[in-house]
């Protein structure tokens, strides 16, 4: 067994093949098939990746914490560097470096080295640059060839799903694939049919792909901006007339990717600056702090754990002793889909588009297969469930159907 499929996500990382039982996604951390897509540099040792890494963080050990490493890809950043102790590294060897562990696990687990990959890829990495999308393909695909792969190709995430829906059916039907995934969401319309899955060419059955770089962190930071920042000084006056707190501070506190650039000395200095120039200092105080002290990561993960609890519980309670003690925000399940409300909008907006690029009125599609960690999100399922009113709506692996895809494909490909 040489062929694998690996579904390199903003959130969590899979990674899968064929063997005599089927497809099936290798352990990756313990028994768990999925691994946190956090990679922990610490200043003395190895590097740390998944729930070792954010564990590591969060236990105040010293070292550097990057997570949604795939958001980079089609930005700028995969082109600039950050510090790691008393050295600076490139994005892309930051990726290499996350993605050349989950490959040595991988081979672990298949028994053997893995030398050809197929690559689950959004249908857009970046929004209306086809240019921009193409080097986001091209760099992922260097980066995989630097960490072993000899044989590299790549499969649009929600085509990759669909293969393994099609696993669960008995006759032919349309299926809308929605992948709602930590960075991006992505759309096909496909026809399914289990006859047809052995077949070389599979392009008549692929209807339309639309996608949006909107995804599950795009919802994490809209939820701090909204209703962590504020505790922080976000939007708060400066003592000269008509002037506030800059809000490209918080905007990278919110975002995962962005965090690590408040972490130069010269930003803790600034905002020091700003607190005495602050109408409201104490609340600037605590965004010194955050950033001094090196937690904006830690505060990324309480948000996130928030927006879950809230999704599964309706309301929770924020403790954000991180940046204060005693300090907290209560969140509703109403403060989450006002604050998101547009966010879920833009995903369900994609499917119109989709039926027209395929030709095709909400009443033809049979299925709606929803898988990807923020489909969890009700008022997102909802506005998805809203545009194919019609549609038997069928749970996929929430975090594992794309992997599973990618290995079938890759077994079509290589096997």
């Amino acid at each position: 067994m040489t062929a694998c499929g690996l579904d390199f996500g903003t959130s969590n990382t899979t990674l899968g093949f064929v063997g005599g039982g089927g497809p099936r996604l290798a352990a990756l951390e313990g028994e768990a098939d999925t691994l946190p897509s956090a990679i922990f540099f610490p200043f003395a040792g190895a590097p740390l990746v998944g729930r070792a890494a954010m564990e590591a963080y969060v236990s105040g050990q010293q070292g550097r914490l990057m997570r949604a490493l795939k958001s980079v890809l089609g930005t700028a950043l995969v082109d600039e560097t950050t510090p790691v102790g008393r050295q600076r590294l490139s994005f892309k060897a930051v990726i290499a470096a996350f993605l050349a562990a989950v490959k040595a696990r991988g081979e672990t687990a298949a028994g053997g080295a893995l030398t050809q990959v197929v690559l689950g890829r959004p249908v857009h990495f970046v929004d209306a640059d086809p240019a921009g999308d193409a080097r986001a393909e091209g760099v992922l695909g260097a980066i995989a060839r630097d960490i072993g792969f000899a044989d590299i190709s790549f499969q649009f995430e929600p085509i990759a799903a669909s293969l393994d829906y099609e696993r669960q059916v008995a006759g032919e039907e349309l299926a809308l694939i929605a992948d709602i995934g930590g960075g991006t969401s992505d759309f096909s319309i496909v026809r399914i049919a289990r006859g047809h899955a052995g077949q070389a060419d599979r392009s008549s059955d692929i209807l339309a792909n639309e996608g949006v770089r909107v995804g599950g962190t795009d919802f994490d930071r809209q939820l701090s901006l909204s209703v962590v920042m504020p505790l922080l000084g976000h939007g708060s006056p400066l003592k000269r007339k008509g002037l506030s707190m800059p809000v490209g501070l918080y905007q990278d506190l919110a975002t995962w990717s962005a965090i690590n650039r408040l972490y130069d000395g010269k930003t803790a200095r600034t905002i020091r600056e700003l607190e005495r120039e602050a109408a409201h200092p104490d609340l600037v105080s605590r965004l010194a702090r955050a950033v001094e002290d090196e937690r904006g990561h830690a505060l990324a993960l309480d948000v996130e754990a928030a927006k879950i609890r809230v999704a599964e519980d309706g309301e929770t309670e924020l403790d954000l002793a991180v940046l204060e003690a005693g300090l907290s925000v209560g969140i509703a399940h109403g403060d989450l889909v006002a604050h998101t409300g547009l966010l879920a909008e833009r995903i369900a907006g994609k499917i119109a588009s989709c039926l027209a690029a395929a030709g095709l009125k909400a009443d033809a599609i049979d299925a709606l297969f929803l898988t990807g960690g923020s489909t969890r999100l009700s008022h997102v399922r909802a506005a998805i469930c809203a545009c194919v009113p019609q549609a038997r709506v069928i749970e996929g692996d929430t975090f594992g159907s794309v992997g599973t895809g990618l290995a079938i494909e890759a077994q079509r490909r290589y096997g």
